[in-house]
C-alpha cells in the first residue's frame, strides 16, 4: 500500500531530520511511530503527503511515486491521503458539520466549496461519519463549543469524509486526558479496521502505543531503530530509542489510568441499569 525508499530531509540550516527511512505499510495496518522529540516522527508524516519537501528518497502509494508528482498530481493524490491533526486544524465558527464537509475540498468545484452547497450525496455520508464518531447530535454545533476529544472525533469524520487510502495522524492525543485519549486511540483503530485503512500514526505515549497499533517503528536522530511489534518493545530497546527512563513507574501509571476507566465505566453501567429498572 505504502513504500518508503531511503527517504532523507535535511533544512537550509544543515540539520538532518531524516536520514535513510525505508519501510513498507500494508492495507488495514496501524503503524504507531515513537521517538523522542526532534526524532523526525512528524517531519516523516508530513514528507509522506509532501506538506514538507523530502531531500532525497521515494514515496509510493500504491503504484503511484507522490515524490516525483507535479502539482496537480500532488493536488490529486492528497485527496487520497487523509491527515488528522494534534491540535485538529477545524474552523472554529463553523458548525462541526461543515467541518467535516471540508474533507471534499479536493473533490467538488471552487464555487461549491466558496457558498458550502455540498452534493447531497456528500452530506448523506457527513452525517453517517458524524454517527460513526458519535457526534450526530452535534452537527450544527460551532466547532469552538466543543471539547477536546470532540473536536479529534470531528477530525476523523472529516479525513475519512475524503474516502482516503491511507490515514496520517500525527499526536492525536497529545491535547486529551488519558481516558479521552484511550477512546480516540479505539476509534482509529476501529475505524481502520472496518475500512481496510492503513494508518501511521505519530504518537508521543508509547504504552498507549503498545495498546492500540499492531507495528511500532522507532526513530532516533531521524534514523529507524526498531521496527516490529509492540510486544519486543522491552526496557532495552526503549533505552535504545530514548535513551535511560523510568519505563517500570510509566507502566505502573498507565495501568492505573486503566483500572480508573474500567471501574468508572462499571459504575456507569450499573447506574444505567438501575435507572432502567426504575423505568
Amino acid at each position: 500500500m505504502l513504500r518508503i525508499e531511503k527517504l532523507e530531509k535535511q533544512y537550509r540550516t544543515g540539520d538532518r531530520a531524516l536520514r535513510g527511512v525505508s519501510f513498507e505499510v500494508d492495507a488495514g495496518q496501524i503503524v504507531g511511530l515513537i521517538g523522542p522529540s526532534g526524532a523526525g516522527k512528524s517531519t516523516l508524516i508530513r514528507c509522506i503527503n509532501r506538506l514538507v519537501e523530502p531531500t532525497v528518497g521515494r514515496i509510493h502509494l500504491k503504484d503511484t511515486e507522490i515524490t516525483s508528482l507535479a502539482r496537480a498530481g500532488l493536488r490529486r493524490a492528497r485527496r487520497r491521503i487523509g491527515m488528522i491533526f494534534q491540535e485538529y486544524a477545524l474552523v472554529e465558527r463553523l458548525t462541526v458539520m461543515e467541518n467535516v464537509l471540508s474533507g471534499r475540498l479536493g473533490y467538488v468545484p471552487f464555487w461549491r466549496s466558496f457558498t458550502r452547497r455540498y452534493p447531497q450525496a456528500d452530506i448523506d455520508k457527513a452525517f453517517a461519519l458524524l454517527d460513526r464518531v458519535g457526534l450526530a447530535e452535534h452537527a450544527d454545533k460551532r466547532a469552538d463549543a466543543l471539547s477536546g476529544g470532540q473536536r479529534q472525533r470531528v477530525g476523523i469524520a472529516r479525513a475519512l469524509e475524503q474516502d482516503p487510502e491511507l490515514l496520517l495522524v500525527d499526536e492525536p492525543t497529545a491535547s486529551l486526558d488519558p481516558k479521552t485519549s484511550r477512546q480516540i486511540m479505539r476509534l482509529i483503530r476501529e475505524v481502520c479496521a472496518e475500512r481496510t485503512l492503513p494508518a501511521i500514526i505519530n504518537i508521543h505515549d508509547v504504552l498507549l502505543a503498545q495498546q492500540f497499533v499492531e507495528r511500532i517503528i522507532g526513530l532516533r536522530a531521524g534514523e529507524v531503530v526498531f521496527d516490529g511489534p509492540p510486544a519486543r518493545l522491552d526496557d532495552k530497546v526503549l533505552t535504545r530509542i530514548y535513551g535511560e527512563d523510568d519505563w517500570t513507574a510509566m507502566r505502573h501509571q498507565a495501568e492505573e489510568d486503566a483500572r480508573e476507566e474500567a471501574e468508572v465505566a462499571a459504575f456507569d453501567a450499573a447506574r444505567e441499569e438501575r435507572m432502567a429498572g426504575m423505568v
